[in-house]
């Protein structure tokens, strides 16, 4: 089984991503990605010096997936197949390992405050099993279970957990399977993409792909909530009052948390209707608000190579490039 989300590790030093880069160097580190979303397949391919080798973009037809933590993912296997298929010929990809982003609803990721948590993963992970078994949609002994501790605000240790039900990641790793790639690491598009906010405050980020909306706090390399919804219509329907109500309960467990309020919004997946939400959020959240990907281009965390990706909004495979890093 390949590991969910690279999240395990025990280190306590600051800097959440900076600890998972670091971790990872300890693991298979593909030079190979592919992002699988609702709508597309994404893959690329760095060289040994991270930097951008080729890339390739299959769109999916409707309905051909459809993400979800419990029920079958994969509706129309021949159009996911096909579609893998189609971008790894373009890459040349084959009988290799592979790091897999899949879909944000099909992980599930909570960040506990624990007095004192157990070092040995063999007393760690039946605690987080079951801490979290009501929690999520499925029994915990389905659960491919990871995590990693971090800094808390005040005593003791907070836990990011990252939980998936194990024949719904099989179906994403038989697709890679099938076309003759090693699944070496799983991670969600998501937490990929969080490795692009990279700010000492408080920034949140709203992040939107099909009918799943994302909400993330990172605060100095920390990252303080998560929360992942179910829209009520696609993203591109989306109005900016409902964008609202679905980030709010993370901005407020945060301010009365931590004791301060946000100090950037970034955003994710509106593409070109950005703008008719900046000013809702900046009225609301008293900050900035600037698109993720445009943020992380000013701030040099996207070489002048990966533009190509930035163009079609993939972040995640991005945020993974700098995960490399």
């Amino acid at each position: 089984m390949s590991s969910l989300a690279t999240l395990r590790q025990n280190s306590s030093e600051r800097g959440l991503w900076r600890r998972i880069s670091r971790w990872l160097e300890a693991m298979p580190h593909p030079h190979l990605a592919v992002e699988i979303a609702h709508d597309r397949v994404a893959a690329a391919r760095w060289t040994r010096g991270n930097s951008l080798d080729a890339f390739a973009v299959e769109a999916l037809p409707p309905g051909a997936l459809m993400p979800s933590a419990v029920e079958v993912n994969v509706v129309n296997p021949a159009a996911l197949k096909s579609a893998i298929a189609s971008v790894l010929s373009r890459l040349r990809a084959r009988d290799e390992g592979v790091a897999l982003l899949l879909p944000d609803p099909v992980i599930r990721v909570f960040v506990q405050h624990f007095d004192e948590f157990p070092r040995a993963a063999q007393e760690a992970e039946p605690m987080l099993r079951w801490k979290l078994k009501k929690s999520v949609p499925f029994e915990a002994d389905e659960a491919v279970i990871s995590y990693m501790r971090q800094p808390a605000r005040s005593d003791g240790v907070d836990v990011v957990t990252a939980l998936a039900r194990q024949r719904i990641l099989r179906e994403y790793e038989a697709l890679a399977e099938g076309a003759r790639l090693y699944p070496g690491v799983i991670l969600s598009s998501s937490l990929a993409a969080i490795s692009l906010l990279e700010e000492e405050r408080a920034v949140l980020l709203a992040r939107v792909s099909g009918t799943a909306l994302t909400a993330a706090i990172v605060r100095d390399g920390v990252l303080c909530g998560y929360r992942c919804t179910e829209l009520p219509s696609h993203g591109g329907e989306i109005t900016p009052q409902v964008l609202l109500e679905e980030i709010y309960p993370v901005a407020a467990y945060y301010q009365d948390t931590w004791g301060e309020s946000i100090a950037s919004v970034r955003v994710a997946g509106l593409g070109a209707r950005l703008p008719d939400f900046v000013q809702p959020l900046e009225t609301e959240f008293h900050c900035s608000v600037r698109s993720l990907l445009h943020t992380a281009i000013s701030d040099g965390f996207v070489p002048a190579d990966a533009r190509p990706l930035a163009d079609r909004e993939i972040d995640g495979l991005i945020g993974w490039m700098t995960l490399r890093n």
